[in-house]
């Protein structure tokens, strides 16, 4: 039985599949040579053959459809890998500039850490300085052993007096 597309078999009894034009067109070569092999000959010639031919070109017509679909499932993969590839370098740019960020903000405070560090130097300097200022300061403005003796020798009114850091009245 032929159709506009394909020819109609049956793989199970009450099941008709469609033939792919493909294999539809070379069975409907191989089903005029039989004819002219029929007409020249007699139907016995073919009559052993036409079954296995029919079954080589079911199963071609089921391969071939399987291809078809694997084609489709490969474009499908292809367009997947693409993707993932894309999303891949995507993602690999953007770690590298992470990267990249993260080694920058080390080096900054890597060196904001040596400019503290040398404030802090600077300041402990500053401050033994201050201390050895002071320490001389104090040393300058105490009171000579004399002026205590003085201080001892005739106290004022009752008052009570600090001299080289001894009360003294």
């Amino acid at each position: 039985m032929e159709l506009e597309d394909g020819v109609v078999y049956q793989d199970d009894p009450g099941t008709a599949a469609m033939m792919s034009e493909r294999v539809s067109g070379l069975a409907s070569s191989i089903y005029r040579e039989f004819e002219r092999l029929i007409g020249k000959y007699d139907e016995d010639v073919v009559k052993e053959l036409m079954p296995l031919v029919v079954a080589v070109l079911e199963n071609l017509d089921s391969v071939f459809a399987e291809n078809q679909e694997h084609e489709v499932e490969l474009e499908l993969l292809k367009e997947d890998n693409e993707q993932l590839i894309t999303q891949y370098e995507r993602e690999k740019a953007l770690r590298k500039h992470a990267e990249e960020k993260f080694i920058e903000f080390e080096d900054s405070q890597e060196q904001e850490k040596k400019d503290l560090q040398g404030r802090v130097e600077s300041l402990e300097s500053f401050s033994r300085q201050l201390e050895l200022k002071a320490k001389n300061y104090a040393d300058q403005s105490k009171p000579p052993l004399q002026c205590l003796c003085l201080a001892l020798a005739s106290p004022p009114c009752g008052v009570m007096r600090r001299c080289a850091g001894v009360s003294v009245f």
